[in-house]
């Protein structure tokens, strides 16, 4: 219907000229009857040429023309939509690598805080043993030079003692007596220690 549409205004066109045209010849009262029939059979004539070559040759044109450009609109839009689909989904794409990168880069901070963590608590324990370590050899060498001096105490306490006694009793004291002397100073003083 939409097609037949121009085509009955233009029908409509041509009768209206008619009536006018039959309202200027009743105006002229010298016109026949049969110059108005064939001014009116005339006019239907052309109209109908007229109509035979617009509807064939001029409006298929057209209607092939607004076809196309229906076609071409509705493809645009088929692109627009396609377009704005993929844009979409690289959105979401972007998106998804985004929050992939960030949970693995915050991971990355979590592990490096935890050798962080762990690798100064291992320096801290190396730390506290070497520590350790060189406390209790510290230790040990006071030990061994506090027994060595306790030791040279003796041996002069006892060599001293020797001497004293020689003098007083005015007599020689032998290496085994000093020996004995000393043994039993270094056993009383462990005694005493």
């Amino acid at each position: 219907m939409n097609r037949f549409a121009p085509l009955m205004t233009l029908a409509l066109m041509a009768f209206m000229s008619t009536t006018s045209y039959a309202a200027e010849e009743a105006a002229n009262p010298l016109a026949g009857p049969k110059e108005g029939l064939a001014t009116g059979i005339t006019a239907i004539v052309l109209f109908v040429i007229v109509l035979a070559l617009l509807s064939t040759m001029v409006w298929p044109k057209i209607i092939k023309g607004l076809d196309e450009r229906n076609e071409k609109i509705v493809g645009e839009i088929a692109a627009a939509e396609a377009a704005r689909k993929q844009a979409k989904e690289a959105l979401d794409e972007y998106e998804k690598n985004l929050a992939e990168a960030r949970a693995e880069s915050q991971k990355m901070i979590e592990d490096t805080r935890a050798q962080q963590a762990q690798l100064a608590a291992q320096l801290k324990a190396n730390a506290d043993k070497e520590l350790s370590d060189m406390r209790e050899k510290a230790l040990a060498e006071i030990e061994g030079a506090k027994k060595q001096a306790l030791g040279e105490i003796y041996n002069e306490s006892v060599n001293l003692a020797s001497v004293m006694a020689g003098k007083i009793l005015q007599r020689q004291v032998t290496a085994d007596d000093q020996q004995r002397l000393m043994d039993e100073s270094i056993a009383e003083m462990k005694s005493v220690s």
